[in-house]
């Protein structure tokens, strides 16, 4: 009882003096009628005669169609939280958005039956897990939208039913200090809940208009605690995959605004932001997978997110990718989607049918992770990509893989960052997965450390979790493309006094890796990683041999010291929760460095076994 009333007390107190926050908009807003997100009222024919006219929009228009009616007869979902998450909630807003589409589209009350279920269901929930607060923001994503698009045909029973489940296990939760704290993080878990508080707002912003005006202009004023980070030229810190997460949501809460308000108060103009789809267009090598840095994954997918930064910038070379991923990824790519309506509703004004070819193959932005990507070609499959990620393990859902770099090149990617791993394997087992600390178990999850990417280490240690790798520069002479990261700060405390490492794309073919290391008085053992999915043999002390798929690479390496190669299936048995990664090899050599002394090493990755290439040292 004491804990209820104490609850009861916080909200209260919260919401008291909270409400003095700075105006953006006025409770007394008149609001559209209903529908009033994404797609308003009235907005259905205009925009099936769109899709009608474009063979791949009407396929997937089709797709969510049959989809809906698979949804008719399935059982609701449950509320089921698998360690710290409600896992369904993801689900129940696909579900929700394409029932209520498909009613939208075509007029037929089957599917707003099905839709008004699910809601229903959903509403009924005890609570929306608030503890992890993304899975509130997803359930008040679904009920908000479903409540909307359906407003017209809904009983006057189910609104309240729904108006209830929104403010009370939506946003007055939200007031709660226990459960708010992503109004002061500076990562998707602001963008996503600000976002999905906002649409619940909205929603229901007639029934408690000042709750709505407050759950709006807090999103206002905290959102760019995020949204900053895209700064300078768009590079996403979190990498492609929570970009797609992040920055989804994010967009949705300027549609909405520019909506409801006629303005998204000069949040698109963030600087970065708007840029930021030439990132994603960059992190896709040749073959279709995504640069995997941090936790992210390395298949690349069809990203609908896109077609609204067509539709701000009109710059049509961000979607140049995205035909071919749609039809890799098919069916699974729509229904997977979290949005899959909001493809027809910003893609309407486009067309992925004759993709239009980027004109730069090299690209760099800086920032919290700065990334630097060049390819030599956007239109041949078998292009050589080489890409290189500096920043620091600190931001969020970072790995220690500062100075890490891919390589692409005849199909096969030679040089790999294995991405992600599960979290409720982890979390399950009570591993302290979130804590960045210097020494915190998550740097002994497999996939996190230094010790698997392509990157340095010294004296088998941990990079330093408050460095920072920075793009110092960036050239190109000849037929030679090199960027250059100062990693000093990564390695602080160890037995170096400075680290810099350039990566270069000579030729368009080959890849060079040059570092240059300045060592203390005290030993050094230099530790140089590359993580393959090739079978690797050993021709030399200087030369390693990978082959895949009837094609080679050659490895070879320039440094003034001895080295010795070591080569180890990329797994752990030490602890359960690290996934097996079948298939991937940890290539390795050791090196003595010289104390007291500036050295410079360099790495060769090279098609051809008799090719000697024409490279120009960064550090001259």
């Amino acid at each position: 009882m004491k804990k209820i009333v104490l609850l009861v007390l916080t909200v209260f107190c919260f919401t008291q003096l909270s409400f003095a926050q700075e105006t953006y908009v006025n409770e007394s807003a008149k609001m559209p009628a209903h529908p009033r997100l994404f797609l308003q009222k009235g907005a259905e024919k205009a925009l099936l005669q769109k899709i009608k006219k474009d063979a791949i929009w009407t396929e997937i228009h089709n797709i969510i169609i049959k989809e809906a009616d698979d949804l008719i007869n399935k059982p609701c979902l449950e509320q089921i939280v698998e360690g710290r998450r409600l896992v369904v909630h993801e689900n129940v807003v696909r579900r929700v958005i394409m029932l209520s589409y498909a009613f939208r589209m075509t007029g037929n009350t089957k599917y707003l039956k099905r839709a008004e279920k699910e809601l229903l269901n959903g509403a009924a929930f005890t609570n929306w897990n608030p503890t992890h607060f993304l899975d509130v923001a997803g359930m008040t994503t679904a009920m908000s939208i479903g409540y909307d698009w359906l407003y017209p045909y809904l009983s006057a029973e189910t609104k309240q039913i729904l108006e209830t489940a929104i403010i009370e296990k939506g946003l007055k939760q939200s007031l709660i200090k226990d459960y708010n704290f992503f109004l002061d993080l500076e990562q998707n878990w602001n963008q996503v809940c600000n976002a999905a508080m906002t649409f619940g707002a909205v929603t229901i912003w007639e029934k408690d208009p000042k709750l709505a005006s407050y759950i709006v202009n807090r999103a206002i004023k905290t959102l760019p605690l995020c949204m900053k980070h895209y700064a300078p030229e768009g590079a996403y810190p979190e990498g492609a995959g929570y970009w797609t997460f992040g920055t989804t949501y994010n967009v949705l809460f300027l549609d909405v605004m520019n909506q409801v308000f006629h303005s998204d108060f000069g949040l698109s103009e963030t600087p970065g932001f708007i840029n930021s789809g030439k990132f994603v267009l960059n992190m896709i090598t040749p073959a279709l997978h995504y640069f995997a840095f941090s936790d992210n994954g390395r298949d690349a997918t069809f990203q609908p997110t896109l077609l609204w930064f067509y539709n701000r910038t009109k710059d049509p070379t961000i979607l140049y990718q995205q035909k071919e991923l749609y039809q890799k990824g098919g069916k699974n790519c729509i229904i997977n989607d979290r949005f899959p309506p909001m493809i027809l509703i910003w893609g309407a004004n486009t067309s992925l049918m004759n993709p239009q070819v980027p004109k730069e193959l090299n690209w760099k932005a800086d920032g919290d992770n700065p990334v630097c990507a060049m390819r030599s070609s956007w239109t041949d499959p078998n292009a050589t990509y080489l890409a290189m990620k500096m920043g620091s393990p600190s931001v969020n859902h970072g790995h220690m893989d500062v100075g890490s770099f891919v390589y692409e090149n005849d199909g096969i990617q030679w040089a790999i960052d294995m991405g992600g791993e599960s979290y409720h394997n982890m979390e399950v087992r009570g591993l302290d997965l979130w804590n960045m600390e210097q020494n915190s178990q998550r740097w002994t999850v497999y996939r996190y450390n230094n010790f698997t990417h392509n990157t340095l280490t010294f004296n088998h240690k941990y990079q330093w979790i408050d460095g920072k790798g920075e793009l110092t520069d960036y050239f190109e002479r000849g037929n030679q493309s090199t960027v250059v990261s100062d990693l000093t700060t990564i390695y602080k405390g160890l037995e170096v006094k400075s680290v810099k490492r350039a990566v270069s794309l000579v030729e368009k073919k080959y890849a060079v890796i040059e570092d240059q290391i300045e060592t203390t008085t005290l030993y050094n053992l230099t530790t140089w990683t590359l993580v393959t999915p090739a079978k690797v043999t050993i021709l030399s002390d200087h030369v390693a041999l990978l082959e895949k798929d009837g094609k080679k690479v050659y490895v070879k390496v320039d440094c003034p010291v001895e080295t010795k190669w070591k080569v180890a299936p990329a797994e752990d048995t030490l602890y359960p929760f690290n996934s097996p990664n079948p298939g991937i090899s940890v290539l390795s050599f050791d090196a003595e460095l010289t104390r007291s002394a500036t050295q410079t090493m360099k790495v060769y990755l090279i098609p051809e076994e008799n090719k000697d290439i024409a490279y120009q040292s960064a550090f001259k």
